[in-house]
């Protein structure tokens, strides 16, 4: 596609504007990564106190606050949407595979185009 200047240049801006979301991709991976290895260890140090058992679920909570404040803060991530950001340059990617479905053409997950061979009419 040499010839097409317009489809470089979609491919180029394309390109780019995945490889731009990748560091932010990166760090809300990381944050969620962070987030949830502290939630599954206060859960453990939660699960396997005798006196867990023992107080109502409201003061067992309150005696564990880092798995408490690591849960609240999990559901807060997911409320405010960590789970699309982390996908976010598969989502992008997948929304121009569809569009591109209908051009005989379609794109990898870094943006590059890939243009399919046409139909053979009959």
């Amino acid at each position: 596609y040499t010839y097409f200047p317009d489809l470089k240049a979609f491919e180029r801006r394309l390109t780019e504007y995945i490889a731009c979301l990748q560091p932010a991709t990166g760090r809300w991976r990381m944050i969620l990564i962070v987030v949830s290895v502290c939630t599954a260890t206060g859960a453990w140090n939660w699960l396997i106190d005798p006196e867990t058992q023992k107080v109502s679920f409201f003061t067992s909570l309150w005696n564990h606050p880092f798995f408490t404040i690591s849960c609240i803060t999990l559901i807060g991530l997911f409320f405010a949407g960590i789970h699309k950001r982390v996908v976010a340059p598969s989502i992008i990617a997948a929304r121009c595979r569809t569009v591109l479905a209908e051009y005989n053409m379609s794109c990898d997950d870094t943006g590059k185009l890939i243009l399919k061979p046409r139909p053979h009419v009959q």
